[in-house]
């Protein structure tokens, strides 16, 4: 009797075993399925820019995908709408649920390059208690830079040598790097971004 129980045991212990693996391996074939599915011709994905981010690390857009994207465009010497825009930004984390967090990227691309190096980047994001790893900040060339505003309908001048007028944007895109969501203003009722966020981050 006691060898049978003993079988038994090992019978469920190595059927437990065979369904963890399988359930790893669909899960491996998911998120491999999610990153070769054909990107649309309205993905931001598609644009080639190389950018750097706060840690001086080289990214294309196309390595954020599978996340749900968080955007606005700003610089750090801003003095104006910038902090505003950097508040908003932080209030929309702060609802996102504890669950559905590691789904989304919040990033920030500076309008100013030239000033926005990868270590004022870094600087920005630790006087601004944005370190984790839901923070992305990037900076590229001008001319991408200027691409990759008219995709966000951000309109932006510089008007003097350290200050510029600039579109107040927050766009939301989904996993495929479609874009589903814009919020204007400054200091808005962000409800309905935040709702359409947590829609979208499974």
């Amino acid at each position: 009797m006691k060898k049978i129980f003993v079988l038994l045991v090992g019978m469920l212990i190595l059927l437990s075993s065979c369904n963890k693996a399988k359930r790893e391996e669909e899960a491996a074939v998911n998120k491999e399925a999610l990153e070769n599915e054909a990107i649309s011709e309205l993905s931001i994905y598609n644009l080639p820019a190389t950018w750097t981010n706060q840690n001086n690390e080289e990214i294309v857009l196309k390595d954020l995908k599978g996340d749900v994207l968080v955007m606005v465009m700003i610089y750090t010497s801003c003095k104006a709408a910038c902090p505003r825009l950097v508040a908003d930004m932080r209030d929309i984390e702060t609802q996102i649920p504890k669950a559905k967090k590691g789904n989304v990227k919040l990033i920030l691309v500076s309008i100013d390059p030239e000033t926005d190096t990868p270590q004022r980047l870094k600087e920005f994001s630790i006087e601004n208690e944005m370190e984790s790893n839901q923070w992305v900040f990037l900076r590229g060339s001008e001319g991408d830079t200027r691409e990759f505003a008219a995709v966000l309908a951000v309109n932006y001048k510089k008007i003097s040598p350290m200050d510029f007028s600039h579109s107040n944007i927050i766009s939301v895109f989904d996993q495929g790097g479609e874009l589903v969501h814009q919020q204007e203003g400054l200091g808005v009722n962000n409800k309905e971004t935040v709702a359409k966020i947590i829609e979208l981050a499974n």
